[in-house]
């Protein structure tokens, strides 16, 4: 079987977004790949983080995965930071990897652009070779990632290609794998940018583990237009696009037989169907989340599934070593 890998950042709860996106196709993944799943804690702290909400936060994200569907006895589940092989081929990687290329990187432009001054954390520089490392560990086929993902892709593959071209056979080559439906869930209340844990206002966004009301509030003060058709068009409706993908993927309707089912009622009947419909898609995943959050079968999973995850990895570095003369 192909191997996928992806990885879910332990810094708050995981949304709306990151499901559509992510999640759900991690799920639809493991039936017919082998797949291994990190929740990505050394990608965390390239920002500065509290030690005990990061802990915590990495069991929130462990729980949801296996809340919404993620299989431990099919997927492997495990933290990044217990298994040694992703910091030590990630400084492999740095070797290889130039300045020139990791400044051009749009997700850092971004990320270091708003600093008021501040300095830049190397590690938000490096955080390409760090993902390189994780999705390259694993002899990765496919990486489920959103469109905005591709830059990170290519930079992987580059890296594999230039090592691979002075020590042929060290890495496989991945590819992407980008989902089509749901790929990229734009934030509620300015649907011009891509929803995120990190917005200040808590109604652009739907968390996973959000109450019935608070998902009612934010779908309702969700930002549409003035002309009342339920139609998609991204560049002229984003709004009501955005709130049409989401509709489509998680109740399998196709937007098209959605415009269909809207023509001539206006979006306070599409808003209240679709609370209902995210209300319902979320219950079961907020149910199981509170039935394995806190038991120790959790941390019990994360420990085989690290034993597991450093068994495949430690066979990579052995290779590793071997193409760059390293340890005796």
């Amino acid at each position: 079987m192909k191997r996928v890998f992806s990885g879910v950042q332990p810094t708050g709860n995981i949304h709306l977004g990151n499901y559509l996106g992510a999640l759900k196709q991690f799920v639809e993944l493991q039936k017919d790949y082998q797949c291994v799943y990190c929740i990505v804690d050394m990608h965390a702290i390239t920002l500065p983080q509290d030690p005990k909400e990061l802990k915590e936060h990495i069991l929130d994200v462990a729980a949801l995965y296996l809340a919404v569907g993620v299989d431990p006895q099919k997927s492997i589940v495990f933290v990044q930071s217990d298994v040694p092989g992703h910091a030590e081929l990630s400084w492999i990687l740095t070797c290889s990897s130039y300045m020139g290329e990791l400044s051009r990187m749009t997700q850092f432009k971004d990320k270091s652009k708003n600093r008021d001054g501040e300095s830049i954390p190397t590690g938000l520089f490096m955080y390409p070779v760090l993902m390189a490392a994780d999705i390259l560990l694993y002899d990765t086929d496919l990486v489920p990632v959103g469109n905005d993902q591709k830059q990170h892709i290519e930079i992987c593959r580059d890296l594999a290609g230039r090592i691979n071209g002075k020590y042929p056979g060290t890495f496989v080559m991945p590819e992407g794998y980008f989902p089509q439906a749901g790929a990229r869930i734009m934030a509620l209340d300015d649907p011009t940018k891509k929803m995120s844990k990190s917005a200040e206002n808590i109604h652009s966004r739907i968390s996973l583990l959000d109450e019935p009301a608070k998902i009612k509030k934010s779908i309702m003060k969700a930002t549409t237009d003035s002309d009342g058709c339920v139609r998609f068009d991204v560049e002229n409706k984003p709004g009501v696009s955005n709130l049409l993908s989401i509709y489509s993927s998680l109740s399998g309707v196709s937007i098209a037989e959605l415009e269909q089912r809207y023509e001539g009622r206006g979006y306070g009947d599409f808003k209240k169907d679709l609370v209902e419909i995210t209300v319902d898609a979320l219950a079961p995943i907020r149910q199981r989340y509170e039935e394995i959050r806190y038991s120790s079968e959790l941390k019990d999973i994360l420990k085989e599934g690290a034993q597991k995850a450093d068994a495949i990895a430690q066979q990579t570095m052995k290779r590793v070593r071997e193409s760059f003369g390293l340890g005796l």
